[in-house]
Order: structure tokens, then C-alpha cells, then sequence
């Protein structure tokens, strides 16, 4: 597929890039043999094949919610660089 110089011109002006003439013609040829690759992929039949999101297959590593014992007040407190003997001091953030 051909990427005309005014469409690599375009999407620099919307990517806010600057690009030279030269810059111009070589994104051109890149630009076209990338989209060149992507139609030649599209002509695979995938028609077998599951969609993905993601390479590896991953699964829920949540573990089951139970009761336990909580941290006491005085050890949650302990290594605090400020509290009130109640609850830790951090600074007022409007």
C-alpha cells in the first residue's frame, strides 16, 4: 500500500511533529511496506483461531476472603513517622 507524502504530513501535523522533506519521503516508504505487511496478514485464515488478550494464558490468582486477625493500633503505629497515639499524621492536602 502507498502512503502519499501529504497523508505522512498530516499525521506528523497531528502528532505535532516537524518533519523534513527527507523525513517525509523516508517515513513514506517505511509507512507504505508496514501497511504492506498488515494486508499481506490479513489474507491468513484465522477463522480457527480464538481471539487472545494476552501471549501467556493467565488466571485469577485471587485467593478466598476469610476472617482473620487484625493488626493491633500500637504495632500499625509503631514505625510511623507521625501519629497521635490514635491514627497517623500526614499533612493537609487541599
Amino acid at each position: 500500500m502507498r502512503i502519499t507524502p501529504d497523508e505522512v504530513r498530516y499525521v506528523a501535523a497531528l502528532a505535532r511533529l516537524d518533519l523534513s522533506e527527507a523525513e517525509v519521503e523516508v517515513m513514506s516508504g517505511q509507512l507504505g511496506q508496514i501497511l504492506g505487511y498488515v494486508a499481506k496478514l490479513n489474507e491468513l485464515n484465522t477463522s480457527g483461531v480464538t481471539a487472545t488478550t494476552h501471549a501467556l494464558n493467565i488466571h485469577n490468582a485471587f485467593r478466598e476472603d476469610e476472617v482473620g486477625e487484625s493488626l493491633p493500633q500500637a504495632v500499625a503505629l509503631a514505625n510511623a513517622p507521625r501519629h497521635n497515639e490514635t491514627a497517623f499524621v500526614v499533612p493537609k492536602v487541599i
